[in-house]
């Protein structure tokens, strides 16, 4: 096998292993950090710490980094017995396995130096956060619910952020990260549905590959319900204002959409409801949520 330079050292293969970890999918849980990031800062001076901010945005990106490097290392036999990621960089040979754990050796160290400069609580947390990103590859391995361990590795993102303000464990943050992590549970149970036929011929558990797409899609429904009661919840606790219910409204039409058009015999719109619909939920609530603490006094 030939060895990849260090991720950086070639432009090309730089690029190869940012195509590996999917860097653009920061999209879906980092607007959900930084909301919590801002409610934490409006609550404690209402001022906008830029500096905190901006570690919180390297230590989502270097966790997620790792994470998705880890995931595509440890699945690429998986990946390779399977139409739709044979392509995968680990698979065809753009990157190298000695490249992809040098990535996520570096976006490892990159997380914990950043969590270092946040503050105690965070760096003692930080290696805490780690285990899930690890166990979650291995999860389709042993459980018939991957989706929840991913569920939960995706709900640390909220709260760590309002950690990395206040440095003090804040239940209004666990709120907004058990609604990160119900909703993006529920789409991989959606996005898991193409993958039925491969992943029962190769053993890969999932809730799709066990109970069938029409269960597998009733649970991503009920977690779209679920994620909805929770950012009520947490509007209610931190007395959120007109811009954020707006927010919920466009939200919980979004996944009106999303779930009609994926339907057990008809997967040829997945890739909008996952992709598109999620991605669009994600920013769409993060502006309302900033609207609302910037007419509410948050100051930049």
């Amino acid at each position: 096998m030939t060895t990849a330079a260090v991720p950086g050292a070639d432009p090309g293969r730089t690029k190869a292993f940012l195509r590996l970890v999917m860097i653009e999918h920061s999209v879906f849980a980092l607007p959900f950090a930084y909301t919590a990031a801002l409610t934490a800062m409006f609550q404690l001076d209402k001022d906008i710490h830029w500096w905190t901010l901006f570690l919180v945005t390297v230590c989502m990106v270097g966790l997620r980094t790792f994470a998705m490097a880890c995931n595509r290392i440890i699945d690429r036999e998986i990946d390779a017995r399977n139409p739709r990621t044979a392509g995968r960089e680990l698979v065809t040979g753009a990157v190298s396995v000695r490249s992809a754990w040098t990535g996520a050796g570096i976006a490892v160290v990159v997380f914990l130096g950043a969590a270092a400069l946040l503050n105690p609580l965070c760096l003692a947390l930080a290696p805490l956060a780690v285990i899930p990103m690890v166990v979650y590859p291995y999860g389709k391995r042993f459980t018939n619910f991957p989706h929840a361990i991913l569920g939960l590795a995706q709900a640390i993102g909220p709260i760590g952020a309002w950690l990395a303000v206040t440095g003090e464990w804040s239940w209004d943050a666990v709120i907004l990260g058990l609604a990160v992590g119900v909703w993006i549970g529920g789409f991989d149970l959606i996005f898991a549905c193409q993958d039925v036929q491969a992943d029962r011929a190769g053993g890969v558990m999932s809730v799709p590959a066990r109970f069938g797409i029409p269960a597998a899609l009733w649970g991503a429904r009920a977690s779209a319900v679920v994620t909805t009661g929770l950012l009520v919840w947490y509007a209610l606790v931190t007395d959120a204002g007109l811009f954020f219910w707006t927010g919920l409204v466009i939200v919980a039409a979004a996944f009106c959409y999303e779930h009609s058009i994926v339907k057990p015999t008809d997967l040829s719109r997945l890739n909008r409801a996952f992709f598109t619909v999620n991605g669009f939920i994600g920013i769409a609530l993060f502006v309302c949520a900033l609207l609302d603490l910037l007419v509410r006094g948050l100051t930049p």
